[in-house]
């Protein structure tokens, strides 16, 4: 039997998925009254759960925008972070900064050959970033992608290892590395937003290199 979500609830995953969204739309994607989103959205914001702010688009009126704030985003669970977070301090401690950085780029490494083996025979781009994104999607990552004119980008909604990439970026840049190597050397890959700095999600930019 299919689990409804009440609306409140619902508004919370919209925005960690869609991102910032002013009312009207959220409406929209609730599928319910202007004012019954403005209730809802009032109501996450008595809890600290969002907060709006106001932005100006061009000539038009300023619009009221909501976001997801800190404590909202720790309803959508970081797995096992108390864990992971501990453990990384007591290796680094313990073992020192090189150890910390063997362990990760061991288990990075076992992660990038299971995508790789996911990929292969594949050489079509799209194709390998639609298998990637679902891999991630999957991984809890809220993944997705859409294509530009001449780009695509790679878009993750949700970080399961938030707590342990704040406090060790070797994760964040095997994950670049991992992505390259899925994607293939004939593509650039720049991230242009990053949780971990205060982002509302991670994107990254794929592209083929200009002398390609």
């Amino acid at each position: 039997m299919e689990i409804k979500l009440p609306e409140n609830e619902r508004a919370l995953w919209i925005l960690k998925t869609k991102g910032p969204l002013s009312v009207i739309t959220l409406a929209k994607e609730l599928n319910v009254t202007t004012e019954g989103a403005r209730f809802n959205i009032l109501k996450l914001a008595s809890e600290g759960l969002v907060l709006s702010e106001t932005v100006s688009k061009g000539r038009g009126r300023p619009q009221q925008i909501w976001s997801l704030t800190a404590i909202g985003n720790s309803r959508f669970p970081d797995t096992h972070a108390d864990l992971t977070v501990k453990l990384i301090q007591k290796t680094r401690e313990i073992l020192g900064e090189k150890a910390l950085d063997a362990v990760i780029e061991a288990h990075s490494a076992e992660i990038r050959n299971s995508y790789l083996n996911a990929v292969s025979g594949i050489d079509a781009l799209e194709k390998r970033i639609q298998i990637l994104t679902e891999i991630r999607n999957n991984e809890g990552y809220m993944a997705g992608y859409t294509q530009e004119d001449d780009h695509f980008l790679i878009y993750e909604n949700h970080c399961p290892i938030c707590a342990a990439a704040t406090i060790c970026q070797g994760f964040c840049q095997s994950e670049l590395e991992t992505f390259q190597a899925v994607l293939g050397e004939k593509t650039t890959i720049e991230r242009l937003d990053h949780i971990v700095s205060g982002a509302t999600r991670c994107t990254y930019k794929v592209s083929f290199k200009k002398n390609q």
